[in-house]
């Protein structure tokens, strides 16, 4: 059995001869792959490649197998980059940390990112297969595919990136609760699985971005005199604000919990308590990736490493997380609630988690529509 590639950058052909055939049968498949291999009569051929009547007509008269011919162009996505060479110049110059960084379209960067192949198949089957190779795919599109499988299998869980003591002044100092917790927003009660335990005690920590010092109709976080739900246990009132001694620089907040939950707020934020008394919570390191260019189609930019978005990496070392987290491994997924989809990544170790974030909670793609 003699096989025969016939190739373009494009399209892949495979032609097998059955045993027996004749030498003139060698001599003509030889001519047309010399033919192919010429770059000006291939460029003439390649645009007869809707029909390919003659080259199936050759193979019937030859009486030879006539093979499947799949065609497809570059998938490109917008604000990356996807040729071997520019991606090679990137992780040579060390703009981006190797092949598996997780801002770069490679499958290995997709995975450390935590982007699960069911996601990818069902972006790949929703966009279908081209030719051209002017076709460009917004980023969107495939986030939203991401956010659409991680919604069905990430677990929630609780995450203050930026944290804000609160100390509530009403709770006794030695008292810990632990409180029932949703690892899935639509979970029955009966099914004891899909909760997991969260202590409240006299100190939990906030995000500094859920605080404010002005109040607005508009505004439905923590301000002075003002209540909030936290997630899963009891409304919260401040009641003082301790600043440093530059009079600007917020040290903690003074709040005061409503126990019997008659206090109804309009917002609610996420939270992490200390899980005994004068214990810090559990400190991770978390990874915020965004986009690597600026532009939507980098790669026609002239001077296309200009384009790079060199904070497109932010990385927090003081985040505090619930203490159920303690046990999550090397990929494992979550969704941080009201933060995004994070992965655990493989630089963690069993003193450190390092999370990365695959996306965010914002779907202007779903929103905009399909």
């Amino acid at each position: 059995m003699t096989s025969l590639l016939i190739e373009s950058s494009l399209l892949h052909i495979h032609i097998q001869e059955t045993s027996g055939a004749s030498i003139l049968v060698m001599t003509m498949l030889t001519a047309l792959w010399i033919l192919w291999r010429t770059s000006h009569i291939r460029s003439a051929l390649w645009n007869l490649r809707p029909g390919r009547a003659s080259y199936y007509w050759l193979l019937h008269v030859l009486d030879i197998y006539q093979p499947y011919v799949w065609e497809y162009s570059r998938l490109n996505v917008t604000n990356n980059v996807m040729s071997k060479r520019k991606l090679n110049f990137l992780v040579t110059k060390k703009l981006v940390d190797g092949w598996d960084d997780p801002r770069l379209m490679t499958l290995a960067g997709l995975r450390r990112r935590g982007v699960t192949s069911t996601a990818i198949n069902a972006f790949v089957r929703g966009i279908g297969i081209t030719r051209s190779d002017c076709c460009m795919i917004r980023l969107e599109r495939l986030e939203y595919h991401i956010r659409e499988e991680l919604n069905r299998t990430a677990p929630r869980t609780m995450v203050v990136l930026q944290p804000l003591k609160v100390v509530i002044t009403n709770l006794d100092s030695g008292l810990v609760m632990d409180l029932d917790a949703k690892k899935w927003p639509d979970t029955s009660t009966e099914n004891s699985s899909a909760f997991y335990k969260v202590p409240f005690c006299r100190v939990v920590y906030i995000e500094q971005s859920d605080f404010r010092m002005k109040d607005s109709k508009d505004y439905y976080g923590l301000a002075p005199g003002k209540s909030v739900l936290l997630r899963y246990a009891f409304p919260i009132k401040c009641t003082e604000v301790v600043l440093a001694d530059d009079n600007e620089t917020i040290v903690e907040i003074w709040a005061e919990y409503d126990h019997s939950k008659k206090t109804k707020p309009k917002g609610v934020i996420h939270w992490v308590s200390e899980p005994s008394r004068e214990v810090d919570p559990l400190s991770i390191e978390v990874r915020l990736f965004d986009k690597l260019f600026k532009s939507e189609n980098p790669a026609e930019l002239g001077d296309w490493l200009a384009d790079v978005i060199l904070h497109s990496k932010v990385v927090i070392y003081g985040a505090y997380a619930v203490p159920s987290l303690r046990d999550a491994a090397i990929g494992d997924k979550f969704q941080f609630e009201r933060l995004g989809y994070f992965v655990v990544d493989k630089d963690s170790t069993s003193e450190r988690l390092v999370f990365n974030r695959t996306v965010t909670l914002r779907d202007s793609y779903g929103k905009s529509g399909k």
